[in-house]
């Protein structure tokens, strides 16, 4: 059963299984695919975004607060895509599933230890010309990255005031295939309240699938919902994050190994009315 958090409580994952300089298997870390939203998870959320203490998942960032959200972030494909890309941006993972976040932490782990040797590396070789690592390990470290282990659906607004997130993925979600249970989709009317609650005006809600009924299903209630105008696909394949929402995750490469196709759609939160609108 879910609880909050005390006053300076931290959920701190377990230790890596294997040296942080070694990436972890994900045979180790076996889960199934999915996990039923409205079951009772022992989950540690805080009482309000005020109450979550940060630094043990952004150590170097303190002053910062978190701007890009991941909901269902699996193995943390796009995660560890985009921090290189925006260093200086923090981004978090939300999965519900106990041993794909124990992956994602020691994957984010391995990660900023292979930045931290890489670094030293380049500091004692900083008057050659070679460097044995890429730069990307070294620009920013991964350190602008973390996951935590969250039902979103629940407790989003436990995580983040108001205006907060610039950027929400939906990638590959759970298709709920029977009617019964399409309540537990990740979009609905309820829970799009809530997103535009965290998205500050002119954020972007990212979805993609494989499942061309769950894309209607998404843009139908994005379309529907005033607070979203959809983004012109010519647009959206512009976006920079584009090509890493449809190849960067493990459910991205599964279907391109498969020869399936995904569907796209971007969705911009509004601005809020003024009181002269209403």
């Amino acid at each position: 059963m879910a609880r909050k958090r005390k006053a300076g409580e931290i959920e701190v994952p377990q230790a890596p299984v294997a040296s942080t300089s070694l990436l972890p298997q994900k045979r180790h870390y076996r889960q199934r695919a999915h996990a039923n939203p409205f079951s009772d998870h022992d989950l540690v959320y805080p009482a309000s975004p005020e109450g979550m203490d940060w630094s043990p998942h952004y150590p170097n960032r303190p002053d910062r607060r978190v701007e890009f959200a991941d909901i269902g972030c699996g193995f943390g494909g796009l995660l560890i895509a985009l921090a290189p890309i925006y260093p200086d941006t923090l981004m978090l993972g939300m999965e519900i599933r106990v041993q794909v976040t124990q992956y994602v932490t020691d994957r984010i782990a391995a990660l900023r230890q292979q930045s931290i040797e890489a670094q030293v590396r380049f500091d004692v070789q900083e008057n050659k010309t070679e460097v044995d690592k890429p730069p990307e390990l070294v620009d920013g470290g991964y350190q602008n990255v973390s996951v935590v282990r969250a039902n979103a659906m629940k407790f989003l607004p436990n995580f983040f005031v108001k205006d907060q997130l610039s950027k929400i993925f939906f990638l590959f979600p759970d298709p709920h295939f029977k009617a019964r249970k399409h309540k537990a989709r990740i979009i609905s009317p309820t829970l799009l309240a809530e997103y535009a609650y965290v998205l500050r005006p002119g954020g972007i809600v990212y979805t993609v699938t494989d499942v061309e009924e769950l894309h209607l299903w998404m843009v139908a209630h994005l379309e529907a919902f005033p607070a979203f105008e959809r983004i012109p696909d010519e647009e959206a394949a512009k976006d920079p994050v584009t090509p890493h929402i449809l190849n960067a995750t493990e459910e991205g490469k599964k279907v391109e190994r498969n020869n399936g196709r995904k569907w796209l759609a971007l969705f911009r939160r509004k601005d809020r009315p003024t009181r002269e609108d209403r």
